[in-house]
């Protein structure tokens, strides 16, 4: 049952499109990722905040999986912001040079403050 490990949900707060991932980021996860970013970005999501509020694992192929959003939100003009990893992944995402295109926030509310504050500016 590999493929219940992540239940993907969107939502919308300000001008924020949120997609909260519940659970882990692997293989199984692309098209639920994939079609929520779609769903928010057909709705006119110029925002797009990726919540990892209750994620213990993201391996390469995840990894792989946020690459290409990262790679769709540049190419739709959008701004994107992680939140709710855990140090080890905050690290992880620097390492391999998400953060660079994806601002990390610690929580949703840090998150929504920073992308307010972003397209004040």
């Amino acid at each position: 049952m590999l493929e219940d490990e992540l239940t993907v949900s969107t939502r919308h707060r300000d001008d924020v499109a949120i997609i909260d991932l519940v659970g882990d980021v692997t293989t199984f996860a692309e098209e639920k990722i994939n079609a929520a970013y779609r769903e928010v970005t057909n709705q006119g999501a110029r925002y797009v905040l990726l919540n990892f509020r209750q994620n213990d694992y993201i391996n390469s192929a995840g990894i792989a999986i946020l690459i290409g959003i990262v790679t769709e939100v540049n190419r739709n003009n959008q701004k994107l912001a992680v939140s709710g990893l855990s140090q080890h992944f905050q690290k992880i995402f620097r390492m391999v040079g998400l953060a660079q295109y994806a601002e990390i926030y610690q929580d949703e509310e840090e998150a929504l403050q920073g992308m307010k504050s972003a397209a004040t500016t």
